[in-house]
């Protein structure tokens, strides 16, 4: 049967005028005619939300356009109307590429913003948005020990800082190389973080990740707010750890927070379950706040480097010099052989949520992705376990997945993490993690997890005023607004495993 038409009713949506695909607003149903300014598009298909439907024709073996960039090429002949999805959209994405620096100068791109936050300004001059003990071990062997200190220290101290938090996790010993390094790294980087007021690490003593040469590996550690004990030397490793917190807490509960420009944070830049709004509405959304914060003089971090194959391009061509835009290459390349030399392919991606919520390919979900770090110009890349240098948008090694590249992030330096998502998570992280979603039926559905709706900006509401509400959210956060996650509990931290285990 027929549909009714809805001419003049806009229920699809496209980025850019060379796309070959719109997305759904809405459940459209086969013999639709649907209004795109002003044009009229026939639905030949049912196209459900955020899925795709095609606005121009695409010969099978073309690319297929969106955002102005190909998500893939066509498998069959794909006409006006179609749904477009995995059904006949494959990806180009195939190994290692050749890339070429071309130098552009890059103008401010956001109006510079003269908000503060109240932060806690550290010894090394690095500032936190919490005050709070971690508690960290070097080995899974004792990450019950380092949960049951932190809970009977909240018990036994609460209300003096802001929290005592364990992080456990299940490495440190028998593994090897890049893996034993990536723990080391991340744990020195962790008891290094601004918003932990007094750090505890505990080790166990026979570990491959001994407690002295993670010491050694951090030098910028302050010597003052650590405390660090094997546990195997001492006759009660709960009561040390409460004395130790003891201590380290007595410490924290002078600092109070004082004004700071947004110069001085650091925001992780994250997305996970995407769908197919989250390149329209949350990732371009946060990519307002990255410009934002990179032109006051802040450092966003972007991550995530599979999830941005296919999209590299667009990245690599704002890389402020030769030497940027070499390292990035670096990380790119050695993702990629990664992949191959594990005999995976590098286009395995995205996942069946993502597809379910209409992301076709890596492509897509690239070009979507990578809208989180705005328009600026990159200025720095670092290794996984690095920490940020200079101010500016920074591109860190870490994969996409969810804990992992969060994980990553926060020992990067961030203090707060915008986590972009369309299909919900509950997870969050060190550092205090924000939930956009992507569109306003999650927000409504989940508003436990969901602490700001970019789905405003499908509804009538300026993208421009959608990012002055979410910055504002952002400096409140920064100042001690909890986020959902930090109310829920969900506090985790995850560390590459990328070898071999004894």
């Amino acid at each position: 049967m027929t549909q009714p038409s809805s001419a003049g009713v806009e229920s699809i949506h496209d980025v850019d005028p060379r796309d070959h695909v719109a997305t759904a607003l809405r459940d459209i149903v086969a013999g639709e005619t649907l209004s795109l300014r002003g044009r009229s598009v026939l639905a030949r298909a049912d196209i459900p939300k955020g899925h795709k439907i095609a606005i121009q024709g695409a010969a099978a073996g073309h690319d297929v356009l969106k955002y102005g960039w190909p998500i893939g090429r066509a498998t069959i002949d794909i006409a006006v109307g179609d749904h477009v999805h995995v059904h006949n959209v494959e990806t180009k994405l195939s190994g290692v590429e050749d890339y070429v620096w071309t130098p552009s100068a890059l103008a401010p791109v956001a109006a510079p913003t003269d908000r503060a936050f109240m932060g806690y300004r550290r010894r090394n001059g690095r500032v936190g948005t919490r005050n709070e003990i971690w508690v960290l071990c070097t080995v899974g062997c004792v990450a019950n020990t380092a949960r049951r200190i932190a809970e009977k220290a909240n018990a036994r101290f609460a209300g003096r800082t802001d929290g005592v938090f364990a992080f456990p996790h299940p490495f440190g010993c028998s593994q090897l190389g890049d893996d034993l390094s990536h723990t080391r790294k991340l744990i020195a980087a962790l008891a290094g973080h601004p918003n932990a007021g007094g750090v505890l690490i505990l080790g166990l003593g026979c570990e491959n990740n001994q407690l002295k040469t993670l010491l050694d590996s951090a030098p910028d550690l302050d010597p003052a707010r650590l405390r660090a004990f094997t546990t195997q030397m001492v006759d009660d490793e709960l009561e040390d750890g409460l004395a130790a917190i003891e201590a380290l807490i007595a410490l924290a509960e002078r600092d109070v927070r004082e004004p700071c420009p947004v110069s001085d944070l650091v925001v992780g830049l994250k997305c996970g379950g995407s769908d197919g709004f989250s390149g329209v509405t949350a990732n371009p959304l946060v990519g307002r706040i990255a410009d934002k914060v990179s032109d006051a003089g802040g450092t966003p971090v972007l991550t995530e480097i599979p999830e941005i194959f296919g999209a590299e391009q667009m990245l690599l061509a704002r890389a402020a010099s030769q030497t940027v835009f070499d390292s990035a290459v670096r990380v790119v390349d050695d993702f990629k052989r990664y992949f191959i030399d594990n005999n995976q392919p590098i286009h395995e991606n995205p996942s069946p949520g993502n597809i379910a919520g209409g992301i076709t390919t890596l492509e897509e979900k690239s070009l979507g992705a990578v809208q989180k770090g705005g328009r600026s110009a990159l200025v720095e890349v670092i290794r996984y376990g690095e920490r940020v240098g200079p101010h500016g948008l920074t591109l860190l090694e870490a994969p996409g997945n969810d804990a992992v590249s969060s994980t990553a992030l926060t020992a990067a330096g961030a203090t707060v993490i915008l986590f972009t998502t369309g299909r919900g998570t509950p997870l969050g992280f060190p550092a205090p993690t924000l939930k956009i979603a992507s569109n306003s039926g999650l927000a409504t559905r989940k508003p436990g997890w969901i602490d700001f709706d970019a789905g405003v900006v499908l509804s009538g509401q300026s993208m421009d005023d959608a990012a002055d509400a979410l910055m504002d959210l952002v400096v409140e956060t920064a100042s001690g607004k909890a986020t959902k996650a930090e109310l829920n509990g969900e506090r985790e931290i995850a560390i590459w495993k990328s070898g071999v285990t004894l």
